[in-house]
């Protein structure tokens, strides 16, 4: 069924014809070699193995626009940085980020997102993840914080979140923020053309297990670029060889949710957004813009 599906595409794209892909190159000077290779890969359907869609691989015209939108991006959280420090509230935080992404004639993704209220995410402490700014969360000493911001510009988008601390933090606080950045380079570093998106999950997952850390598996990563999310599911504590196939041209984003306790969350009922650790325990998050190459892969958003 597959391989029939494969010769009706080549017929469809002759060789000569542009390729699907939009880049404005005749198929055979561009993705003909990819459909050949991915037509003789064998996929096992019990570890859902999947063919990667044509409709998430980028052209350079395509990865170009996700560059541009990740420099802005890469700016906001500079910003963001500078302005973490205590007795600052949240809201202060998200105001300046608008701001600063709005002047570039970009968008803040999150703002108005399935009804997102504010511009990013802002998680202090126990709060995993969709952190929502506030002028009553107020930045005290010893606090850790994850800001989380996704940038859309001309129709491309870029997203990464970045640690922070104020004043002096506890030992186990430091060694949270620093092990769960090694795990995403971890879980980078695993994402190699050819190979599955559950790669990275397996290198996150044994990074933080043999650290003495869960991984939270209700949330993961997600394709990135032409739209906010896209396939595939990224998550971070799964088997190898397994989900989709990564190849060149697929933009998404490595972001593991590490716990100090156990891998549960509860979603806050006042807002429906806020994500925390069921236990009251630490949590940190760091993620990056990924691009699959066709010699391994490239950061395009952190």
């Amino acid at each position: 069924m597959v391989k029939k599906f494969f010769k009706e595409m080549f017929h469809y794209v002759k060789r000569n014809n542009l390729c699907w892909c939009g880049s404005g190159k005749k198929y055979k000077k561009c993705h003909i070699f990819f459909d050949e290779r991915i037509e003789e890969m064998k996929f096992d359907s019990s570890k859902g193995q999947i063919r990667p869609p044509h409709k998430i691989i980028n052209n350079a015209s395509d990865i170009e626009g996700i560059r541009r939108a990740a420099v802005i991006n890469s700016g906001a959280l500079d910003l963001a940085g500078e302005l973490v420090e205590e007795g600052t509230d949240t809201l202060k935080i998200n105001d300046a980020v608008h701001e600063f992404i709005t002047e570039r004639g970009a968008h803040p993704s999150c703002l108005k997102f399935e009804g997102f209220p504010k511009s990013i995410c802002i998680s202090v402490n126990n709060v995993v993840c969709h952190g929502i700014p506030s002028k009553k969360t107020i930045l005290k000493n010893g606090d850790i914080l994850n800001i989380d911001i996704t940038t859309d510009l001309d129709g491309y988008f870029a997203d990464a979140s970045r640690m922070f601390f104020v004043g002096k933090i506890s030992p186990e606080a430091e060694r949270l923020i620093r092990i769960t950045h090694e795990i995403m380079e971890a879980g980078i570093k695993a994402a190699q053309p050819w190979h599955f998106v559950g790669d990275i999950g397996a290198a996150c997952g044994k990074y933080a297990h043999d650290n003495g850390y869960s991984v939270v598996t209700d949330l993961g990563g997600h394709g990135v670029g032409k739209a906010f999310h896209l396939e595939p599911f990224v998550s971070h504590d799964c088997k190898a060889d397994t989900g989709m196939l990564l190849v060149p041209g697929m933009v998404l984003t490595v972001e593991p949710m590490i716990n100090v306790g156990a891998k549960n969350v509860t979603i806050d009922k006042s807002d429906d957004w806020t994500v925390r650790t069921a236990d009251g325990s630490l949590s940190a998050q760091w993620e990056k813009t990924i691009l699959i190459t066709d010699t391994g892969n490239e950061v395009l958003a952190s």
